[in-house]
């Protein structure tokens, strides 16, 4: 390892040490507190304190001249309390969904514009696809993204930046209103060659997409018939379910 990644990943631990003393004291912290209790320079405090206040992970009060928190580590506090919560919730139904179908299921949510996979039941198949808790991918490259985007306002989607982003923004706007009509996505190789992607929204008592429920299955195993007759049925049956859980009562007309 070179020295100068070296003094990198020894700063990110740093910052993350600094972040920790914050959170635990409760009282306000002074800069020479924080430096005395990380063992570091003076200087050293000076620069990592002024990067963390930059993203709003840390405050300053002019008045006494002490840190804190910032609202971003609280914004980031509560996203994680969140995460963990919709977990505790989906997970007995993503067990039932994985036993009956045989396949692994997953619970994935939109962060900045990214599919992030927080947690999966994995089928018993022997030919299994890998996992992928914890990976993150732009919606518009699989149908776990373009489902929670076919239910929300996408008229931002298609402007400026984000729009040179997307290859074919109009054929993207159309494939949405489909799905938002059809209440599910379905893609092939949208993860990788060979992989089959199922996902279903899941909303809650306001109506709001919070998440979507996502089969990740071998191509060879998703014939069109099965995905009809079991696969789908039993997605859309799970994701009333769920969303039920979360307060969610559908208008019938």
């Amino acid at each position: 390892m070179s020295d100068k990644i070296r003094y990198s990943v020894q700063d990110v631990v740093k910052a993350i040490d600094l972040l920790e003393a914050l959170a635990s004291d409760d009282q306000r912290s002074t800069l020479s507190t924080i430096a005395k209790s990380l063992s570091l320079s003076r200087n050293k405090t000076v620069s990592l304190l002024e990067i963390l206040e930059q993203k709003g992970l840390v405050a300053f009060n002019e008045h006494d001249n002490t840190y804190s928190l910032g609202v971003t580590a609280f914004g980031m506090a509560q996203h994680i309390l969140k995460c963990a919560n919709l977990i505790k919730v989906a997970h007995p139904v993503m067990e039932e969904l994985a036993r009956k179908l045989d396949e692994a299921v997953y619970i994935t949510v939109l962060n900045n514009d990214d599919v992030l996979f927080l947690d999966m039941v994995d089928s018993l198949q022997q030919v299994k696809t890998a996992d992928m808790v914890g990976k993150r991918f732009p919606f518009f490259t699989n149908a776990a993204g373009k489902v929670i985007k076919s239910l929300s306002s996408t008229d931002f989607l298609f402007r400026g930046r984000r729009r040179r982003a997307i290859p074919d923004p109009e054929a993207l706007e159309k494939e949405l209103l489909e799905i938002r009509k059809r209440g599910f996505a379905v893609d092939f190789n949208g993860f990788g060659d060979g992989l089959c992607t199922v996902a279903v929204a899941i909303r809650d008592y306001a109506g709001k997409v919070v998440c979507s429920l996502t089969l990740l299955a071998p191509a060879f195993r998703m014939i069109q018939d099965r995905l009809e007759k079991e696969v789908i049925p039993c997605m859309l049956e799970s994701a009333e379910t769920l969303s039920g859980k979360f307060g969610y009562t559908r208008a019938y007309a």
